[in-house]
């Protein structure tokens, strides 16, 4: 099925060194979503994704609180058109 939308995420705060993108992983595979996480050079992650609306709005919920050990201060979104590019969600180096 193709994606109703996309969200592209940047999550700041104390987020790198946490296990952020492992849980963001696996919470977006819970969500049969598809897309990335990456750690950026400033000390943020980025986020893009792509599913059902309302499985975003979820992972967007958990990307603001963050696993245990993370502290999130600010989380940027977009929703640009989504692009079917992805076949699974996963982390990025």
């Amino acid at each position: 099925m193709p994606a109703e939308a996309r969200l592209q995420a940047i999550v700041h705060g104390r987020v790198q060194g946490v296990s952020f993108r492992y849980y963001t992983q696996r919470r977006a595979r819970e969500l049969a979503l598809t897309g990335y996480v990456r750690n950026l050079w400033d000390g943020t992650v980025k986020v893009v994704a792509e599913g059902q609306k309302p499985a975003l709005e979820e992972l967007l919920a958990f990307l603001r609180v963050g696993p245990r050990g993370a502290f999130v201060t600010q989380v940027d979104t977009q929703w640009p058109v989504p692009t079917n590019e992805f076949d699974r969600f996963e982390v990025r180096y």
